[in-house]
């Protein structure tokens, strides 16, 4: 094979490439530049200072109830999903009348923003006319409207489950691939075997789909971890930052409080956190799988 043909693909490959590039890696040298940096509220670079917008941000307390507090959301809202989408995605995969409609129904949310799903959640939950207080009262299972989103205690975990319902969709879609690739020849010789659903389901099923609920996995946690939109629409961080993630601090501290370079040190630290999760889980999947 000639040279040129050799090299034909690669420079079709080039424009795109470089666009990518440009794209993500200019905000990341920015970024970089900035954290090293003073900067003033409106952007403009100052004088070099080295690390000590980083060390400011290490000895923030409100970062680090943050960062804790987004390794709780990250690990409910990807574990929750997880768990819910393989049941879901199992009674889909089967063959029953209307289920063209049934996983239409379940994928629609899709095709639904973040933000958009935040809004309609926050008139739910209105503690003056949501929706939902409105069906508990009519119900009697209260005797007056409840505040869902007025204390962190409560706001929080309301908040996981409709990240959950956020993520529902994609996850499912995954793992009907999942399920649509496994052979059905096995399965009916297990079936005669005298294999029950629950010993079919721990020893063929899982071991087949355990890649799928690897990417799952990764994707997940990346959505999770810089999932803004349903905090911010619903809470905002409030009431005293007590619903704080990492990216809705990170926005507070950049456009509300002006410190666009301690905003900046956070954002690099965030990358940072997420790199090493997938470097560290991929190692994991691919020792699991060699053993």
């Amino acid at each position: 094979m000639s040279r040129s043909r050799l090299l034909l693909p690669l420079a079709m490959l080039v424009p795109s490439l470089a666009l990518t590039l440009w794209i993500i890696g200019y905000p990341m040298v920015d970024l970089a530049r900035m954290s090293v940096h003073h900067v003033n509220r409106f952007g403009q670079v100052g004088t070099f200072i080295g690390y000590l917008n980083f060390s400011q941000v290490l000895d923030d307390p409100l970062f680090w109830a943050s960062f804790w507090r987004t390794v709780i959301w990250t690990v409910c809202v990807t574990g929750g999903t997880i768990l819910v989408s393989i049941p879901v995605a199992l009674i889909l995969s089967q063959d029953f009348a209307g289920r063209s409609l049934a996983r239409l129904i379940v994928l629609l949310p899709w095709a639904v923003s973040a933000t958009i799903t935040g809004i309609v959640w926050r008139w739910t939950l209105n503690g003056q006319f949501g929706m939902l207080n409105a069906l508990l009262i009519k119900f009697r299972l209260v005797d007056q409207p409840v505040e869902f989103l007025a204390t962190g205690e409560v706001a929080f975990p309301v908040a996981i489950l409709i990240g959950i319902l956020a993520a529902l969709p994609l996850t499912v879609v995954i793992f009907l691939g999942a399920f649509s690739s496994q052979p059905s020849e096995i399965f009916d010789a297990a079936h005669i075997d005298g294999a029950g659903p629950l010993s079919t389901f721990r020893y063929m099923t899982l071991p087949l789909i355990r890649p799928f609920i690897n990417i799952a996995i990764v994707l997940n946690v990346i959505y999770a971890f810089n999932s803004f939109g349903i905090i911010w629409i619903l809470t905002q961080g409030g009431p005293a930052n007590s619903t704080d993630i990492l990216v809705t601090y990170v926005y507070k501290v950049a456009f509300q409080y002006g410190q666009m370079a301690e905003a900046s040190a956070m954002s690099l630290m965030m990358l940072a956190f997420l790199l090493v999760f997938c470097v560290l889980y991929a190692r994991f999947a691919i020792r699991e799988q060699a053993w």
